[in-house]
């Protein structure tokens, strides 16, 4: 892991995750993209109908100011901090500014339960994750030492699913965790028997060249199994997959993944399918 990125909006949640951050980052001697998103449209930065290009100016060189004063964290002493700032709010560019700078991980705050709120309001928290082609880090209370014994990651298994499986199992290595696989098995259509469901798994642990222990556990949702089972082996981080582009079937937009999210008391990472 060589860079970061963590989205800042200066609050509680936007400082819980720089500390993560910047754990991680003395852990591998990783540089810090700090990107701020200064709500200013581009009509507002380029027109002078009803508004001023010396209040524009003026707006930006305060925030800018608030980012310096917001960075200036002991957590961040001895790190390379890259401060960025964008000039309007369009949450695909945090991807983009990921692709230009060769960044491994996007780590962000979020509120919770609120429905990831506190750092981005309504829905830009789903389209962050929506455009993200690396892995997502949230973030919704305070670590002093970032540290990841045990990995639960959450997998249908299937082979849309295998990009995913190999992102989890790296990430598990750089943190140096113990990776615990588990099969959420429902009630209803989706209900597998033992038989079926470890063929299912076999033959995806065969694609994937992977040896690991797979857990099958039974709840009576995804979500609530995935949370479960996370508090039963005393998980401290969750993975789970995505599907970005593809519409989301499996994370937010009130679905598994947002569930996950808002209620896990553990931070949760996601991977692109």
């Amino acid at each position: 892991m060589k860079k970061i990125i963590v989205p800042v909006d200066f609050s509680e949640q936007s400082k819980f995750a720089i500390k993560v951050a910047s754990s991680l980052a003395k852990k591998h001697d990783a540089e810090i993209l700090a990107l701020h998103m200064l709500e200013l449209n581009q009509a507002m930065i380029t027109s002078s109908e009803g508004f001023h290009p010396e209040q524009t100016v003026f707006l930006i060189k305060l925030a800018e100011k608030r980012f310096r004063e917001f960075l200036d964290m002991p957590c961040l002493e001895g790190i390379k901090v890259t401060p960025i700032i964008k000039h309007f709010k369009v949450f695909s560019e945090v991807n983009e500014v990921a692709a230009e700078n060769e960044v491994d991980l996007i780590v962000m705050g979020s509120h919770g339960t609120d429905g990831l709120k506190e750092i981005f309001v309504g829905s830009n928290a789903e389209k962050v994750v929506r455009n993200a082609d690396i892995p997502v880090l949230v973030i919704k209370k305070e670590h002093e030492n970032f540290k990841v014994e045990r990995f639960a990651f959450a997998c249908d298994f299937k082979e849309e699913s295998l990009n995913a499986f190999h992102k989890a199992s790296k990430f598990a290595d750089m943190l140096k965790a113990k990776l615990d696989l588990v099969y959420i098995n429902t009630p209803g259509d989706d209900f597998l028997s033992h038989k079926d469901a470890y063929e299912r798994i076999n033959q995806f642990l065969s694609k994937a060249n992977a040896g690991e222990k797979v857990e099958i556990y039974n709840d009576y949702s995804v979500d609530a199994g995935v949370l479960n089972f996370s508090e039963t082996i005393n998980a401290d981080l969750i993975g789970i997959p995505t599907h970005g582009r593809k519409g989301l079937s499996h994370f937010f937009m009130g679905s598994i993944g947002e569930d996950v999210t808002n209620h896990a008391e553990v931070p949760v990472v996601t991977f692109k399918i």
